[in-house]
């Protein structure tokens, strides 16, 4: 299952920029809601172990989900990934390390349409695989932008591409709203130059441009308006500027200028 791998490579991406970090940085806070890097490794780590515990003990995993979501209704989720992850600094991104890359060799091995259960639906090993890729690649946005790091982008951008493409209705239901059919056409140009085109073409709705971009409004790492992306259409237009590849209550994309590289 090659998600496994790409998850692998999102995470070492990642760690590469954290392990000479000084100390007292893992403290700074970003762009995102404030978060420092500590409580953005935490969260990642945290739900790494859960989508494992997923795979290894399905009983454990409701349990523990059952345990957490009454507990979110009274405190919310940041005390509870808190509370269960209590390394900070290098400590955990030792921890984080050592489970991300065990999973990465274990679930590369799993059959993709193996199904596990999840916070809402069940999904395949192949989803909960992207959808992690996804959280790394998206939480780890406000490190190398704090950072003032420019990442070096590789076309395992696409699995977090198809996961926009197929949270299209979701973006639209999360508000309330109908999706309108068919999706508005995609041209997008992957990091290696290769054009990808998703979709079925359209002479009225079309989203052309970076396929990082793409991703990067459906992620809410960037506001549309801080992108190249052509968008054609009134549809296309509604889609990127409400889009939201992950679940949850609707959240409000970054508003122009707000989440940049800093430097």
């Amino acid at each position: 299952m090659e998600q496994a791998q790409d998850f692998l490579d999102e995470s070492e991406a990642l760690a590469a920029i954290l392990v000479d970090l000084p100390r007292q940085d893992f403290d700074r806070a970003t762009q995102f809601k404030g978060w420092t890097i500590n409580d953005v490794l935490v969260h990642l780590h945290f739900w790494n172990k859960a989508a494992d515990l997923s795979l290894t003990d399905q009983d454990a995993f409701q349990a523990m989900m059952a345990k957490m979501m009454a507990s979110i209704s009274g405190t919310g989720l940041r005390p509870v990934e808190n509370e269960a992850i209590v390394e900070r600094g290098f400590d955990l991104v030792t921890n984080w390390r050592a489970l991300y890359q065990d999973m990465g060799a274990r679930w590369s091995k799993l059959d993709p349409k193996q199904r596990v259960k999840w916070a809402g639906p069940d999904m395949s090993v192949r989803s909960s695989m992207t959808a992690r890729q996804m959280e790394t690649w998206a939480h780890g946005h406000e490190v190398f932008d704090l950072l003032g790091i420019r990442r070096t982008e590789d076309d395992r951008i696409r699995n977090i591409v198809v996961l926009g493409v197929n949270t299209y209705g979701w973006s639209f239901k999360v508000r309330g709203k109908e999706a309108t059919e068919p999706i508005p056409e995609l041209k997008l140009i992957a990091p290696s130059g290769v054009q990808w085109e998703i979709s079925e073409p359209s002479q009225s709705e079309c989203i052309e441009g970076s396929a990082v971009e793409f991703a990067q409004v459906v992620t809410q790492t960037r506001s549309i308006g801080d992108t190249n992306l052509k968008i054609t259409g009134p549809v296309a237009s509604e889609w990127m500027a409400n889009a939201q590849c992950f679940a949850g209550p609707a959240e409000t994309p970054p508003a122009p200028g707000s989440r940049h590289l800093s430097g």
